[in-house]
């Protein structure tokens, strides 16, 4: 099953993080969002993108893929406002309903292979 997590900061302190998350949480697989844009072409945020999924993918063992994450946000946003949450009240929210998303768009493509 999927479950998002909270974000873990990008700082000296992020791999050690998540390896104990990794450990934690027995999490056998990590998906890493690939930003795009509406066209499918590359964003301003791909290649940080790119270059976290090629450094976690390195570190190993555990599996790394990327899913690309276009309209995640407004899905996100959508969901959110249906829950009755002002735009306001989403701020705090949106990167893990997104990643919700996300995740969800991601099991669903497995399964349909």
């Amino acid at each position: 099953m999927a479950f998002p997590r909270e974000a873990l900061a990008y700082d000296d302190g992020f791999f050690d993080h998540l390896r104990a998350l990794i450990e934690d949480e027995g999490i056998e697989m990590i998906v890493i969002g690939r930003p795009l844009s509406l066209g499918g072409t590359p964003t301003a945020s791909t290649d940080f993108a790119d270059d976290l999924f090629r450094r976690l993918s390195e570190a190993g063992p555990t599996p790394v893929v990327q899913h690309d994450e276009r309209l995640t946000t407004t899905a996100a946003q959508r969901s959110l406002a249906a829950a009755g949450l002002t735009t306001r009240r989403q701020r705090s929210r949106i990167d893990s309903a997104a990643a919700v998303v996300m995740l969800q768009h991601f099991v669903e493509s497995r399964h349909a292979l």
